[in-house]
């Protein structure tokens, strides 16, 4: 356990998640540029008048902190530069699952600048409306490749080139498999039904090309799915239970 001093000034990081601690304070988790993610107490943190008032998630900040053991105070959190407009509510859901996926599959005090930045990046986009599909496919991939659990998708198992028309099962830690049981003029309801992918969507998903069609996308969330599953190895996800539930909610209405 690291048992010396810590501190930091004015280090370039966002508030991931808060909970309560004893009667006026937080514990935080943060994912700070050149430190990693990190948990830190907030006293007296709560309430109107608190000094950690613009302590809020899907913001840059610029945070201070000091302290012995692996949780530091913090001492001060402002905004890095003029306060965002508020997120779009339709897009907060998807940024809490951004944010729920950086807190189980990082490891604590492990700087990750360059997922930072894909992360402030990937927020950004969240903000500008742009396709929440593409968006959350995008991050997903670049996530499980900077923390070193990505996938050649180009390849078989075998090291046989995938082909755009072929048909492959996917398993996560073990690679792509080409199936024999589909041809390829295969209609889209065998191919769900088989757990399939297409050979063009694996090839667009390795060059970070957009899906236009249903179907493709539908293939590419299946195969991040299966690999970011893999890396949670069973630990449920929140914001994935709460957004099938709103989509029951939406469906019966």
């Amino acid at each position: 356990m690291n048992t010396g001093k810590a501190r930091a000034q004015l280090a370039c990081g966002f508030l991931l998640h808060q909970r309560p601690y004893r009667d006026s304070s937080l514990i935080l988790e943060l994912f700070v540029r050149d430190h990693g993610r990190l948990s830190a107490f907030a006293h007296a943190a709560r309430g109107p008048r608190s000094r950690f008032s613009g302590l809020q998630p899907f913001r840059p900040l610029l945070l201070s902190w000091s302290g012995r053991g692996e949780s530091p105070t913090l001492s001060a959190a402002e905004d890095a530069g003029a306060p965002p407009p508020p997120f779009p509510p339709e897009r907060i859901l998807s940024a809490f699952y951004l944010n729920e996926l950086l807190l189980k599959l990082t490891v604590p005090h492990d700087p990750q600048p360059e997922l930072y930045a894909h992360y402030a990046t990937t927020l950004a986009r969240l903000r500008a409306l742009e396709p929440l599909d593409a968006v959350l496919r995008h991050f997903e991939k670049h996530l499980l490749d900077l923390l070193g659990y990505g996938n050649d998708l180009r390849c078989e198992a075998g090291g046989r080139a995938v082909t755009a028309d072929a048909y492959y099962h996917f398993r996560a830690g073990a690679g792509l498999w080409l199936s024999e049981a589909v041809e390829s003029g295969a209609g889209a309801g065998s191919v769900a039904g088989a757990g399939l992918v297409q050979g063009r969507v694996l090839l667009a998903l390795a060059a970070d090309e957009p899906l236009a069609d249903p179907e493709g996308r539908r293939q590419a969330r299946l195969v991040l799915r299966a690999a970011l599953d893999h890396c949670l190895d069973g630990r449920e996800l929140r914001a994935r239970t709460v957004a099938h539930a709103v989509a029951r909610m939406e469906r019966s209405a």
